[in-house]
């Protein structure tokens, strides 16, 4: 073969070899670069990923305190177990090990234990004993950080206002969600540095970086008043056999809520357990969704989330809208036959009699009807609408937990003579329990609109103050001399009208007590309430009684308004209040339950229990009683005062009928 041609062979192919060797040098040499320029930030970090192990350490949630500084809410220390798959030697010990002492099922911690991930936790919540228990095995690849568990010390106690955190330690419901920015801290994180298998390399160890406690919310809430009020809600709720019922105390100079008592509550320790009976029994039989609805519902504070008719407590919006536009006096006169004509509707009053001839004062006292819806028609519904727009009824209060609703009433275009004249009674419209409070604290604290709140102030871990918390208030919602003069009319309703149950002596009481009829009418059920507040002169609590649905009796004041009285007695001397036994006249007669017994002319009640409507009215018209009856029957099942209680002749004895039903629905006369 020609020398020549296989020397130009053999130079194609090395010139060919070495044109490959130069194209593959420089796609290598773009490769490096491209992964060392674009993709190096990438691939370090994927690096740092596989060597380096992050471990989450949860902050501590800042408490949640009463004005005086009692804890309500606070976080105390637990522990997490984990494991980490690639440093664990024998799968099996270490499942039964940790099933043994968790007391959790092997097969499942077998599961999480053979899984191949970075880190896989088996138990979130784990006390501190098993948790040592635990060290002492030293079993490879278990590794157990230090947590935070929420606790409420009084259980049920505000648990519809402070609320509860879910499982990520972040609040879920009430103050623990409104003020979850504060309460919230920072949290920390272990980094360990592991080889390629994921082993921890022992001689460099972890590194901490530290996290932030939360800060603690102190609230106005006084402990105290709240577990006063939440054992009077509770009982008058029991005895009367009631669907639920609230009480709501405030300071109406500021909007600072000392207690907000509902009743039945739950445990926010345990707040997924449903506390009802009747739904305990049928819970495994409804689904999912049904299940989180009564669990919302148990969770839910209706005195800031519901509305209701409030009947008559509304008319000292009424009566001040009057008296603000100067269309009423006093003095002036109105006659009540037990109904109003309005348009074609006769519209009655609550006491079918009718409360005859009434000044505008008396009106208030005995709580009448006609002398509302009078006034109501006199305003119209332009200058009635603009009231609700003072009052702010048409919108949230602004109060510091979440799901306020708002009053909900007929569009003005809509409001015909008669609507118009139900409204000015508490009817037709619907309103939250919080606005009705506001509403009033305007009406007597000299006509400032406040913001009703719980949040106080923001403090650090050593109870310094970080910030003060503020809130709106609009002065002169209305004139202070028309404050001055609702305040004069409500003391008298509890000094002379409907809310009597509601004196103390040696304090000036005002007040005004409703009972509204629920809907449907037709299925004849009440929410019974009384607003109340001291003293007179400067009033500086005002509360709020509300009971859905008592069984029986079911007036406000005869219901709330003992309620309010028993209240205020423990409230008054406890904020400083103290009694004025000069306002107290000696000659005066006692009201019922008064130590010492009155004078000539008191008697005790009858023992009408059992009795007939009949046989009842004959025991009462010997003592110079007058008889009230409720319900359709035959037989007395309650009746109030109660047997053997001192009261003065003429007093009112109401008897509540039930049994054989007699076609005789006995309406409600008198009482409001």
């Amino acid at each position: 073969m020609n020398s020549q041609y296989v020397n130009g062979v053999y130079r194609t192919r090395m010139r060919i070899l070495a044109c490959i060797l130069c194209a593959s040098l420089a796609v290598l040499t773009i490769r490096v670069a491209y992964i060392e320029l674009v993709r190096g930030d990438y691939l370090e970090e994927m690096a740092d990923e596989l060597h380096n192990r992050e471990r989450t350490l949860e902050s501590k949630r800042g408490d949640i305190v009463d004005r005086n500084g009692t804890v309500l809410a606070t976080s105390g220390s637990i522990c997490r177990v984990s494991v980490v798959h690639n440093q664990i030697q024998d799968e099996e010990q270490v499942a039964k090990k940790l099933s043994d002492i968790l007391g959790l099922e092997y097969e499942k911690v077998l599961e999480k234990v053979q899984k191949k991930v970075a880190l896989q936790i088996i138990k979130n919540q784990v006390s501190t004993e098993e948790a040592n228990q635990i060290r002492s095995e030293n079993l490879k690849g278990v590794i157990i950080d230090e947590n935070y568990d929420r606790y409420y010390p009084y259980g049920s106690m505000a648990a519809q206002t402070i609320g509860f955190v879910g499982s990520d330690n972040q609040g879920v419901v009430g103050l623990e969600v409104a003020y979850d920015q504060y309460l919230q801290g920072l949290d920390g994180r272990i980094l360990s540095l592991t080889d390629a298998r994921g082993i921890t390399l022992e001689d460099i160890g972890e590194k901490l970086e530290e996290g932030a406690e939360g800060h603690v919310l102190q609230t106005t809430l006084d402990v105290r008043l709240q577990q006063y009020a939440e054992q009077l809600i509770e009982k008058a709720v029991t005895q009367k056999n009631a669907k639920k019922g609230a009480l709501i105390a405030m300071n109406p100079q500021n909007g600072e809520i000392y207690a907000m008592a509902l009743y039945p509550s739950y445990d926010l320790n345990d707040p997924f357990s449903i506390q009802e009976e009747a739904l305990i029994q049928q819970w495994e039989s409804m689904d999912e969704s049904q299940q989180m609805d009564a669990l919302n519902q148990m969770w839910r504070n209706w005195c800031i989330n519901d509305t209701y008719e409030p009947g008559s407590t509304f008319k000292i919006v009424t009566a001040s809208a009057a008296l603000e536009e100067a269309i009423v006096g006093l003095d002036e006169t109105f006659h009540c036959g037990g109904s109003l004509v309005v348009a074609d509707r006769k519209i009655r009053c609550h006491k079918a009699g009718g409360h005859g001839t009434v000044t505008f004062l008396q009106g208030i006292q005995e709580s009448c009807n006609p002398v509302f819806m009078t006034l109501a028609l006199r305003l119209g519904a332009d200058r009635f609408y603009e009231y609700l727009k003072v009052f702010q009824f048409d919108q949230k209060t602004g109060i510091d937990v979440p799901g306020e609703a708002s009053g909900i009433m007929h569009k003005p275009e809509n409001v015909g003579p008669v609507e118009l004249a139900t409204m000015g009674f508490g009817q037709s419209l619907t309103i939250t329990p919080i606005q009705l409070l506001r509403a009033g604290a305007a009406i007597v604290n000299g006509g400032n609109l406040i913001t009703p709140h719980f949040g106080k102030a923001i403090l650090n871990e050593s109870g310094e103050v970080l910030k003060e918390l503020s809130y709106e208030t609009e002065e002169q919602a209305i004139s202070a001399q028309t404050s001055e003069t609702m305040r004069l009319a409500l003391e008298t309703v509890v000094s002379e009208g409907g809310g009597k149950k509601a004196s103390i002596p040696g304090y000036r009481i005002g007040g005004k007590t409703a009972t509204s009829q629920k809907l449907p009418r037709s299925a004849h059920q009440y929410i019974s309430s009384f607003l109340g507040f001291a003293p007179v002169e400067d009033p500086q609590i005002m509360v709020l009684c509300l009971v859905d649905e008592p069984q029986g009796i079911y007036y406000g004041g005869t219901v709330c308004a003992p309620i309010v009285k028993e209240f205020l007695e423990n409230a008054l001397p406890y904020l400083g209040i103290e009694a004025d036994y000069s306002l107290v006249d000696e000659n005066s007669e006692p009201e019922w339950g008064e130590e010492p017994i009155g004078p000539v002319g008191s008697v005790a009640a009858p023992d009408v229990m059992g009795m007939s409507f009949q046989e009842a009215k004959k025991a009462a018209d010997e003592l110079e009683l007058t008889l009230e009856a409720l319900g359709s029957g035959e037989v007395v099942a309650e009746q109030f005062p109660q047997a053997g209680e001192e009261i003065r002749k003429g007093t009112k004895l109401i008897v509540y009928l039930k049994g054989e039903n007699t076609n005789d629905d006995r309406e409600a006369d008198g009482e409001d």
